[in-house]
């Protein structure tokens, strides 16, 4: 059966990049970048890119406290919550975040459907059942995965984190629900310093360089896919782990990353459908991170073209 179009679906939406204080350290605008990027480089297929609706209330609520849901969406988040977060929740900070969990959100359900989606955000993962933290207002995975759990879409979905963070938010919102299984593999001496009680944890050593991260990686996902059997496989594809990264402490090249991206979707597809998610990655450099970012959609579009065994075409 042939693939509905010629590259796999892309998601985006112009509220993923809101306005932060001049010199800010988060790098807000890499989103709006990654988007023009990927146009440019032909990796969007000719029906353009996908645009979700914001997570609602209710969505959100299923996942996180209600009371900091309305606080984040009234823009009225407490000065100590806007500490742990890191940056201010203006409404367009919200409206971002909201944005970006409806995006991964549309990002799984056309994975489901055609077997392969990629979100151009995503990765929210230190935001927790009790409210934001590290960048994250709202966690994404956790949100997309308890809709997809709770409407029948899945029954089991497998988390696999390479960001260079731990994935604690995940963590701690699947702590006692044993379908979904989360997977970090993360820099042990970097942020954050309570880690989340992850179904298995990898810490890597500062430093850890392409061989050693990727023998790391394929003594454990086989099995890892095995063992789960998941409908749905979240790819938290964090470029934080490159070697030139601000706020990373791993050894990553760009071939590194790409042999990465490349390794996960061969690996992923034969078993499950992979949505796609970009994490963290900073730089002063926006367009040097977006390239980095780009890797997996370019690997995306790779496993599209050739067919991998298991995608499920509609």
């Amino acid at each position: 059966m042939s693939a509905p179009s010629v590259l796999p679906p892309v998601v985006y939406h112009p509220a993923y990049s809101a306005p932060l204080p001049p010199g800010h350290r988060f790098p807000m605008h890499k989103y709006a970048r990654l988007a023009q990027v990927l146009e440019a480089q032909g990796l969007v297929g000719p029906e353009g890119v996908h645009t979700p609706e914001p997570a609602s209330f209710e969505m959100l609520s299923a996942v996180h406290d209600p009371a900091y849901v309305r606080q984040a969406l009234e823009a009225a988040v407490p000065p100590d919550v806007e500490r742990r977060i890191g940056m201010p929740v203006t409404r367009g900070v919200s409206d971002r975040a909201q944005a970006a969990v409806g995006g991964t959100l549309l990002a799984a359900r056309l994975a489901l459907r055609h077997g392969l989606a990629c979100n151009t955000a995503g990765g929210s993962h230190h935001a927790g059942p009790q409210g934001g933290a590290g960048f994250c207002v709202f966690n994404d995975v956790g949100v997309a995965a308890r809709a997809l759990l709770e409407a029948g879409e899945i029954r089991q979905a497998l988390v696999v984190d390479l960001d260079v963070h731990q994935g604690d938010g995940t963590a701690f919102i699947f702590e006692r629900e044993p379908r979904v299984f989360t997977f970090s593999m993360h820099g042990e001496k970097n942020y954050p310093t309570r880690r989340g009680p992850s179904d298995l944890d990898i810490d890597l050593p500062d430093g850890t360089e392409d061989e050693a991260y990727l023998a790391e990686l394929r003594s454990i996902l086989p099995a890892l896919l095995d063992r789960v059997a998941p409908d749905l496989v979240f790819y938290i594809a964090g470029v934080d782990t490159h070697r030139d990264d601000r706020l990373g402490r791993l050894g990553l090249s760009d071939e590194g990353l790409r042999r990465r991206e490349t390794y996960v979707m061969e690996t992923c597809l034969p078993v499950a459908p992979v949505v796609g998610l970009i994490g963290g990655g900073y730089d002063d450099d926006i367009d040097r991170l977006v390239a980095r970012h780009a890797i997996l959609h370019r690997a995306a579009a790779d496993a599209w073209r050739r067919d991998l065994p298991g995608m499920h075409w509609t």
